[in-house]
Parts: C-alpha cells; sequence; structure tokens
C-alpha cells in the first residue's frame, strides 16, 4: 500500500506527539507519588506530634460518633477505647452521668451556636484532673456539626495550684496569727522600713506614746525612746541594722506619763542571703526586775549582816569554790582574815591551812580525807559531821550546797555542850548509886503502868530476878507473880491500886503490907512531875526503931519532895531547851536560811516540825496536868467563840479520823455564843478528848467506827458530850476514878487534866461507859466565870 507523504508526516507527528504525552504522563506520576510519599511522611511526622502532644484532639462528629487516639482510653481510665460519645462514660470508670452530661450540653451549645466552651472534668476511679477546651470544628475537619475537643491532664498543675493554695492560706494564716500576736503583745513592738522611719506599730506602743491611733504614730513619726547621749532611736536601728545582728540598750522611757526603765531590743530582718528590708524592735518594761535586783542587794547585806551577829560560824562558798562570806564568829573560830574573802581563798586551800593551825580534825588519811570534803560541793544533800580538834573543842560542821553550784558551811561549837553531857552521864550514874544505896525500896512506874527505875533493895525484897525487871514488866502484871511474898496474897491488889492512882490519877496514896515471913512495911505513891510514880516502902518491923525509921522516912519524903521539885524544873528545862533548838533550826530549814529544799527534804522537815509540835504538846499537857495537880494552873479569861473553837478541833482530827477510818460527825448548834474562859486550853481540851476518841475506837472497829461530836448552849452555860461506839472502859466505875483510858495507842491529853481543865473553868465533867456499847464524856462550862 503506498502512502503518501503527508499521510506518513501526520503519522509521525501523532506518534511524536503521543510520545510525549506518555513522557508527560510518566513524569508527572513521578512527581505525584513523590508528592503522595512526602504528604504521607509528614501526616505521620504530625501524627506523632500530636500524640507526643500533651494535648489530645478529640473530633465529635454530627451523629455523635468519635475520633481520637488511643490515649483518650487511658486518659479516662476505660478498658477499651471509645467509638462514640455514650462510650465516654462507665460504671466504674470514665466519666460519670453528671459529668457526660455537662459535655454533652458543652457540645450541643458548640453546634448549635458555634460557642467555644472549657469544662474540667475528674474520670471515675482515678485522681486524674482533664480540661476539655472545646469548640465548632472546621468543615475540612468533619463537616456540618462537628465538634473538635482540646484535652490536656492537668492533675499535676492542679496538684501545684492546690499546695500552693494551701501553702499561701497556711502563710496568710501565720501572718494573721503573728500580726495578732504582735498586737495583742502587752509590750510596745515597731517596724521600721529601708529609710528607718516607723512603718508598723502594736497597740502596746500607742498607749505608750498616749496617741490616739498607729496611724496618727506613725504619720507623726512619734518615738518611744528619746535621744540618749545624742543617740536617737533611729540611729541605734541604723547601728543594728550596720552591725546585722539584734542590738540591746537599757534607756529609761516615759510611758503613760510615768518614768519607767525599758530594755529596748533592735532586730535587723533580711532574707537569707538578701539585703536588709528593715528593723524591727521592741521594749520590755524592766523596772520592777532592776527594783528587785536591788531589793535583792539590800536582802543578801541584811541578811549577812544578821549572819555577823549568830553565835554559830557561817561561811559561804561560790560555784568556783572561793570563799565569798564569813561571818564574824566564823573569822575568829577559823581565824581567816579579810584577804582570804577578799582574793576568794579556793575552799582546798583553806582546808590545807586550817590543817596547819589544827582547826580541822587529825586524820590517817588527809588526802583522802580533803578530796570527799571537797566533795561536799557535788553531793546531792547536807552533810554533817562532828569534828574533834586537838585542843579539845568539839564542833558540829553542816555543809549545804546551794543551788548555784556553792556551798554553805556552818559550825556549830559544842564544847560546852558535850561537857555538859558529861556532866549529865555522871548526874545519872550518881543517881544510880544513890538509889542503890538508899534504905528503901525504890521503884518507878511510868505512865502506862509499866516499870520504869528501881534500886536493887527493891529487887531483894520481892527476891525478882534483874532479867525479869529489866524487861520493865506492867504493874499488874509484875505483882501478880509477887502475891506468894504476902501474908495476906489479896492485899498485892492494894499496891496495884495505890500505882495506879499515882499513874493516872496523879494522887499520893499510901498503905501498909506484911510480907509471909513476918516483916511490916510501909509503902507510898509518889506521882513525879514528869508523869512517872514513885514507889517507896520501908520496912518498919523493929518496933524500937520506929521513931527513927519515921524520922528517916520524914527526911526521906523531904527530900524525895525536893528531888521531885528539881527532877520537875530539871526535865522541863531538859526537854524544853533541845525541843526549842530543833524548831528552830526545823524553822530555819524552812524558811530556806540553808538553802533551797527538794521535795523529800522539805518533807523530812515537815515530819521534824510536826513531831516538835505533837512533843510540845506532849510537855505543856504534863506540865499542865503538874501544875493543876499543885494548884497552880493559871487560866486566862477572854471571850471565847465556842463554835468557832470546836470546828478547829474537828478540822484537827479530821485527817486522823480518815487514817483510822472512822466517821466524824458533829452535830454543833449555831447559837452556843461565847464563855469566858481560857482558849488555848479548851481547844487542847476538846481536841484531846476526840482524838482519845479516835484512837481508841480504830484499833476495835476496823468499819464503822463512829464519833460523835454534841454540842448545845443556854443562857447559863454550854454542853459539850464526846462519845463514840468504841468497846467502852472496862467498868462504869474506872470511868470516873482513873485519869486515861488503859491501853489507848496516844494518851492525850487525858481524863485527868480534862477534868482539872473543866473545874478550873469552873464546870463539870461526867464519864459514861458501857462495856461494847462505847464511852460518852460530858462537859458543861458556865458562861462566866
Amino acid at each position: 500500500m503506498t502512502q503518501t507523504p503527508g499521510a506518513v508526516f501526520a503519522l509521525g507527528l501523532f506518534a511524536a506527539l503521543w510520545l510525549l504525552a506518555g513522557l508527560w504522563a510518566v513524569g508527572r506520576g513521578i512527581a505525584m507519588q513523590r508528592r503522595s510519599a512526602f504528604v504521607a511522611a509528614q501526616t505521620e511526622r504530625l501524627a506523632s506530634l500530636v500524640e507526643a502532644s500533651p494535648y489530645l484532639p478529640v473530633v465529635v462528629r454530627a451523629d455523635w460518633r468519635i475520633e481520637a487516639s488511643e490515649r483518650l482510653g487511658r486518659w479516662l481510665g476505660l478498658d477499651r477505647d471509645p467509638r462514640n460519645f455514650d462510650e465516654l462514660a462507665g460504671i466504674e470508670q470514665g466519666l460519670d452521668r453528671d459529668g457526660l452530661e455537662a459535655l454533652r450540653q458543652a457540645i450541643l451549645g458548640a453546634q448549635r451556636g458555634a460557642r467555644v466552651f472549657t469544662l474540667s472534668l475528674r474520670p471515675q476511679g482515678g485522681s486524674r484532673t482533664l480540661i476539655i477546651q472545646g469548640s465548632a470544628a472546621p468543615v475540612a475537619i468533619g463537616g456540618p456539626g462537628c465538634v473538635l475537643l482540646w484535652l490536656s491532664d492537668a492533675t499535676e498543675g492542679e496538684q501545684a495550684l492546690a499546695d500552693m493554695r494551701r501553702e499561701r492560706n497556711e502563710a496568710m494564716a501565720a501572718f494573721e496569727a503573728l500580726s495578732g500576736l504582735i498586737e495583742a503583745a502587752p509590750f510596745p513592738m515597731w517596724f521600721r522600713d529601708t529609710d528607718l522611719r516607723l512603718a508598723l506599730v502594736n497597740r502596746a506602743y500607742v498607749r505608750a506614746v498616749e496617741a490616739g491611733s498607729a496611724a496618727a504614730v506613725i504619720e507623726g513619726g512619734v518615738e518611744l525612746c528619746e535621744p540618749v547621749a545624742g543617740v536617737s532611736a533611729a540611729d541605734a536601728a541604723d547601728e543594728a541594722r550596720t552591725a546585722g545582728t539584734a542590738q540591746t540598750r537599757t534607756v529609761p522611757v516615759t510611758l503613760e506619763g510615768e518614768r519607767r526603765i525599758m530594755r529596748v531590743v533592735d532586730v535587723p530582718l533580711a532574707p537569707e542571703g538578701g539585703h536588709p528590708i528593715g528593723v524591727a524592735g521592741y521594749a520590755i518594761d524592766v523596772q520592777e526586775l532592776e527594783s528587785e535586783r536591788g531589793a535583792h542587794r539590800r536582802f543578801a547585806d541584811a541578811q549577812r549582816e544578821l549572819l555577823d551577829r549568830l553565835s554559830a560560824a557561817v561561811a559561804q562558798f561560790g560555784p568556783d569554790q572561793g570563799l565569798v562570806f564569813a561571818n564574824q564568829p566564823f573569822r575568829r573560830l577559823f581565824d581567816v582574815d579579810a584577804d582570804a574573802i577578799a582574793d576568794a581563798t579556793p575552799f582546798a586551800r583553806l582546808l590545807d591551812a586550817w590543817r596547819e593551825e589544827g582547826r580541822v580534825p587529825e586524820v590517817r588519811d588527809y588526802p583522802e580525807w580533803r578530796e570527799s570534803h571537797v566533795g561536799w560541793f557535788a553531793s546531792a544533800g547536807a552533810s554533817e559531821e562532828e569534828w574533834l580538834l586537838r585542843d579539845g573543842t568539839h564542833l558540829r560542821v553542816v555543809a549545804q550546797p546551794t543551788p548555784d553550784g556553792g556551798l554553805l558551811l556552818i559550825a556549830e561549837d559544842r564544847t560546852e555542850q558535850v561537857q555538859l553531857a558529861g556532866a549529865r552521864d555522871t548526874l545519872l550514874r550518881v543517881r544510880t548509886a544513890t538509889f542503890d544505896n538508899l534504905f528503901e525500896a525504890i521503884a518507878v512506874f511510868a505512865p502506862d503502868g509499866r516499870l520504869h527505875l528501881w534500886n536493887q533493895r527493891f529487887r531483894r525484897l520481892w527476891g525478882v530476878d534483874e532479867a525479869r525487871l529489866a524487861a520493865h514488866p506492867r504493874v499488874d502484871v509484875l505483882m501478880s507473880g509477887l502475891a506468894d511474898r504476902l501474908a495476906k496474897p489479896n492485899q498485892i491488889s492494894i499496891v496495884q491500886e495505890v500505882i495506879r492512882a499515882a499513874t493516872l490519877e496523879r494522887t499520893q496514896r499510901a498503905g501498909q503490907i506484911r510480907f509471909g515471913d513476918g516483916r511490916h512495911f510501909d509503902f507510898a505513891s509518889i506521882p513525879l512531875p514528869d508523869g512517872n510514880a514513885l514507889l517507896i516502902m520501908l520496912d518498919v518491923t523493929d518496933s524500937r526503931r520506929i521513931e527513927s525509921a519515921l524520922r528517916e522516912r520524914n527526911e526521906a519524903l523531904e527530900a524525895a519532895d525536893k528531888v521531885k521539885t528539881a527532877f520537875l524544873s530539871r526535865m522541863s528545862y531538859e526537854l524544853r531547851t533541845p525541843l526549842t533548838s530543833i524548831g528552830g533550826y526545823g524553822e530555819m530549814l524552812q524558811a530556806g536560811y540553808a538553802g533551797k529544799l527538794d521535795p523529800q527534804q522539805q518533807s523530812y522537815v515537815d515530819a521534824i516540825m510536826e513531831s516538835v509540835a505533837v512533843l510540845g504538846r506532849q510537855i505543856d499537857n504534863v506540865l499542865d496536868l503538874a501544875q493543876g495537880e499543885a494548884g497552880t494552873l493559871a487560866i486566862e479569861r477572854a471571850a471565847v467563840d465556842v463554835r468557832g473553837l470546836l470546828g478547829q478541833a474537828l478540822a484537827d482530827v479530821k485527817p486522823l479520823a480518815d487514817a483510822e477510818g472512822i466517821e466524824l460527825v458533829d452535830n454543833i448548834s449555831v447559837d452556843l455564843g461565847t464563855i469566858e474562859g481560857d482558849a488555848l486550853r479548851l481547844s487542847r481540851l476538846v481536841a484531846g478528848l476526840l482524838d482519845n476518841a479516835v484512837r481508841f475506837t480504830a484499833p476495835t472497829r476496823r468499819t464503822g467506827g463512829r464519833v460523835l461530836l454534841h454540842a448545845e448552849g443556854d443562857p447559863r452555860g454550854v454542853d459539850i458530850v464526846v462519845s463514840d461506839n468504841g468497846p467502852g472502859l472496862p467498868e462504869a466505875v474506872a470511868a470516873v476514878t482513873r485519869g486515861e483510858r488503859a491501853g489507848t495507842p496516844s494518851g492525850g491529853i487525858g481524863l485527868a487534866l480534862a477534868r482539872q481543865l473543866v473545874a478550873a473553868h469552873g464546870g463539870t465533867m461526867e464519864v459514861l461507859s458501857e462495856k461494847g456499847q462505847g464511852t460518852l464524856v460530858r462537859i458543861s462550862l458556865p458562861r462566866g466565870a
């Protein structure tokens, strides 16, 4: 087939065009492939960026389908990824119903009105907090009705915000508390700014400067402290700021119109490592402190002046063991000069000097003795020693550590007392020898009926072993074993009754007895001033010696009377003098003259003073009883409030009744009025009767014991009744004849002294007792003398 050139050209041109089109298509495909790969890479990168972003995008379509990454399920705590809106809520995970509904309403608002919203939701079952920001999504993302949500995890931010809020609240509360404390402080406080001008003052400052308000003080720059030596308050604050530490000064200040001494403190305030932000200050009134210091100095001077007047030698050592004070007796006794005090000579060096002068005891190991005595400064309590010096001086040395680490040293010269004690021992030996060589048989019985003293003639007369007498038997036990020595054994009761009359009734009785061997004896019992009874037995067998025996007996009785008088006077002195010394030293210890006592030491001193008081009352009772027996008992006459007296007696015996488990009952009339009498002795009378009733009832009635105090009055007088439900006296007659109850734990005031005191006041006393039913004591006192 033959083709024309035109056809060949057209065919070639078409093929060329086709080839060009193919080449363009291939190039275009390659470019599109490269573009697709770039877009895919960009898409993957964007997806990674979105996945790594703290924000999670969520698309909610118009049909409520959800497009989101897998993180949405993890953030909500769901087991699977949600695909529609309702799957965002679960039973124990995801959003709760209220949160889901709030989110639904916000999405509806964004769909309808294109409103932007922000919600804070907390999924169930966790502590995560999600912030959801939503708005209408661009049409390119999901079409009309789509909403784009951005979720962010705000858990850490919310926690940090909560911590900051809490810290802020705590700081504000602390600041308010501190401000309230400063405002309520009873002393002036202030704050100066960086220019050292007043910026804050409290109410005490305002009152001190007598200003109307804190604002007026700050505005007027009213200073509390006046310039002293050209230094103003601001200058002092500037010095504290420059020094960087608190500065203290004591200046006179006028407070509310009164001149006072104040201690002013300026404190520079600056953050750690920063520049000062101001200076705070406060002022404390030390007027009373300075006054007390002056009073303390005056007291110390007066105390040292008093110590100089004491007879006892007293020295004070400081915490450094140096001598700081010594009174005149101490200087004389230990030959201490003024230079030793001025130089504060150590205690150890003084001991060495005293040893050379013979003012300390001679000991075998002096270094050890010296070290132990230096240890007095560190001891827990007082130390007491007896020093026998080589010149024969006897010293009683007491070392009391003081609270400040020092030592109070007291030395008492007891040489004369030791000599008197030796003389007393000699006198006792002379008395014993005198008793043993007397012609009469003599025995002394104590108030409780026990044999106290006897001579050898008494022992030989009754034929009793020394060991039996040394056991100090009671008179009834002793005499019951001696009845067979008498011609008439029943006469032994006469001896017992005579001794009982002297010890209990304080009356002198006499009698005669005949022994089985034919010897006749006159005997008598004599009450002694100390409460004992003296039994004297005289052999009157030989008729030819009757006159001589009577004369000797008369002389013996006169001597016994003198001995009794001297014995009463001597024993009163012997008892009262050491008792007064004990009480005096006890009061000094209580008053703190020997230093502050710890609780245990205080209890010891209190026990000593209580025993001194008890012993003093017992001595007074014995002396009153002796004076009453002698008819020399002096009664003071004054108006006595009977009700108050009885109330005080009940209060005094109440601790004993509580300790013994005894019920104490009172039935005191309110209109007792007053009587004329001795208040002190009447108080002891009632207290003694109550004490005896409690003590006598307690051993027999551990439960149910009861003591009654009854009192009533009329125009003529007052009747006082003390009764108990104890075992009662052995027989009703004994209640009249005996002065005290036999077997009571404590003698108390005694019925004998009570009867004498009542009689001295012009009254009467009646004692009624029934065995097993108790005892009743009735006292009737007239209004006047």
